[in-house]
């Protein structure tokens, strides 16, 4: 019985970059949520971050994803066990003490929780060393960068389970199809739903055409097909317009729909991503620094000693409209925009100015005139206008920009773990 409870245990606490895995706690005994509360909280055990250590009492308080605090009371005989990130059993698990568990860390507290929720004595503590975890989740997000694509599904085949997906970018698009087989990890954004770890466990028929998709696996040499060990898709509402006011205390901003001209409320919790644009005086530089690379301290740079790749020709394994070139690039001499995204300083709430035009990314949620922002760019006019004036020129021609269009070339709704 025990085995199996531990077991169980490792499942709850396992995928560090996953904190859905976590969120979704299931009781070991019954194998059922919590009854009106917290997913993190079960009646045999909690998971959470420390907050506060108390040797002298010897208690934590840990925060749970959903902002619960629980106070963790730890006994003579309870069992300290550290276990590293990405680990499928507790083999490799060690034992530690008390002085060894630190703010920051993650653990499950496994015991019986009392009938409000809020303490529970702990006749076992599993740790994640909050060092080990950002680091496999720094790996991780490599590895998506590196093996993975972002794009727009465009077409379905629910015989064969496959989906097509347009992956665009400054120099164009490029349809690449992706086998959904039995062994692939699918998972979905949940609506209102802000961030890669909030995706759910889904199934094929659960994606719809226009749907963003995000998959981590290889290409095949020509380009045009991608064997995915893990996919996440979302259902995901792209806006940009001017910002007409600015509520810091509230994490709220109001802004005009570029497209429908209608007001629009954008909810900015802890966990979105904004980013600011640079000016059109300052785009020149981050371009070049993401086609050539700049040493490692360099937006988009490569390491000391690098050599400076050539750009692959389309087709070419990396290469081509869509597929990860050397720096950033895609084939064809653009940069893709994912990549440009990726690389703009992070900013916060306070840094918006009423006159800013922003692109927001939100899954769709219950109410069309509120927003909860996954990633919001802010000084959006140059992207825009980019954007617009690459899709209406015809070939070798130019066009009108419209900084209301574009938007379909922006694809920042799925984000990295």
């Amino acid at each position: 019985m025990k085995a199996v409870l531990l077991a169980i245990m490792l499942v709850l606490l396992l995928v560090p970059a996953d904190s859905s895995a976590l969120a979704q706690t299931t009781t070991p005994a019954t194998g059922a949520p919590a009854q009106g509360g917290d997913p993190s909280i079960t009646p045999n055990g909690a998971i959470g971050e420390v907050k506060v250590i108390d040797a002298t009492a010897k208690n934590l308080i840990i925060k749970t994803d959903a902002g619960s605090l629980v106070i963790v009371s730890l006994l003579d005989k309870t069992v300290f066990m550290r276990l590293a990130p990405g680990e499928k059993s507790l083999t490799n698990a060690s034992k530690i003490t008390f002085p060894e568990v630190g703010e920051g860390d993650r653990v499950w507290a496994r015991g019986k929780v009392a009938d409000d929720h809020k303490s529970v004595p702990a006749a076992a503590l599993i740790v994640m060393n909050k060092v080990d975890l950002a680091k496999k989740q720094e790996e991780e997000r490599a590895e998506w960068k590196k093996r993975g694509i972002v794009g727009i599904i465009t077409a379905l085949k629910p015989e064969t389970k496959e989906m097509t997906v347009s992956i665009r970018s400054l120099a164009g698009q490029q349809a690449i199809v992706v086998p959904v087989s039995e062994k692939v990890e699918m998972k979905r954004y949940a609506p209102d739903s802000i961030k890669f770890a909030d995706a759910k466990m889904a199934k094929f028929e659960e994606v719809k055409v226009g749907d963003q998709v995000r998959a981590l696996g290889d290409k095949s040499p020509d380009g045009t097909a991608f064997t995915a060990e893990k996919v996440v898709t979302g259902s995901f509402r792209m806006v940009s317009g001017v910002v007409t006011a600015v509520d810091a205390a509230t994490g709220e901003i109001k802004i005009n729909d570029s497209q429908t001209k209608q007001p629009l409320t954008i909810v900015v919790k802890q966990d979105a991503v904004l980013r600011r644009f640079p000016p059109a005086n300052e785009m020149m530089g981050l371009m070049m620094a993401m086609r050539g690379g700049q040493g490692a301290g360099a937006p988009g740079g490569q390491a000391p000693g690098q050599a400076t790749a050539k750009p692959q020709p389309a087709g070419a394994p990396g290469g081509g409209p869509g597929g990860p070139g050397p720096g950033g690039m895609r084939g064809g001499g653009g940069p893709n925009v994912q990549d440009m995204i990726e690389r703009l300083p992070v900013i916060g709430i306070a840094d918006m100015k009423v006159g800013d035009t922003i692109i927001v990314s939100s899954t769709k949620g219950a109410d069309p005139a509120r927003l909860t922002a996954i990633s919001l760019i802010s000084g959006a006019d140059t992207l825009l206008t980019m954007l617009a004036a690459r899709e209406a020129a015809p070939a070798g021609g130019r066009a009108a920009p419209n900084p209301a269009g574009g938007l379909g070339a922006v694809q920042f709704g799925i984000g990295l773990p």
